[in-house]
């Protein structure tokens, strides 16, 4: 059996995001792809989060960026600017650190920070769960992934 696999068309593994997906830019949610989702899954999860703030040398918390819960099994993407140009049937998008739902792109206030794209397949639908904070969501998913995989992405403001 084939792992879980995230991909993104706009920055590889352990690679810079590009600026248009961060508060530098656009700010919206790049494109992901997946693949090789287990058999049983009823549905997906993704948390997007950076563990460094709010500096890498000295972090102090791990700061959340997007949750989204309940893609559907047979989806194999997300589009760019996905709550605009369209989620999933089904698919709801949780609140991140600045208490707003959806996706807030990387803002580190200092040096190079890393965000963790991680997708979860689950042996459930998770339809109790409206507008889950991180912590919900991983509260809810417990005893219920199947399979985890994540994109690592980092991001450092540019010197103005």
């Amino acid at each position: 059996m084939s792992a879980l696999i995230l991909t993104s068309m706009a920055f590889a593994h352990e690679h810079a995001i590009p600026s248009q997906y961060t508060c530098e830019g656009a700010d919206v949610s790049p494109p992901l792809t997946w693949g090789a989702v287990p058999n049983g899954t009823k549905s997906l999860a993704l948390i997007v989060d950076d563990p460094d703030a709010p500096d890498p040398k000295a972090p102090k918390t791990t700061w959340v960026h997007w949750v989204v819960v309940d893609l559907p099994p047979q989806a194999t993407s997300l589009v760019e600017n996905a709550a605009v140009a369209g989620l999933p049937p089904g698919t709801r998008e949780g609140k991140n650190d600045w208490k707003k739902i959806g996706y807030g792109g990387p803002c580190p206030p200092i040096g190079r920070h890393r965000y963790y794209f991680k997708l979860y397949a689950l042996d459930c639908t998770l339809p109790q769960l409206v507008s889950p904070t991180k912590m919900e969501l991983e509260q809810a998913m417990q005893g219920h992934v199947i399979a985890e995989t994540h994109l690592l992405g980092t991001y450092e403001k540019h010197k103005k």
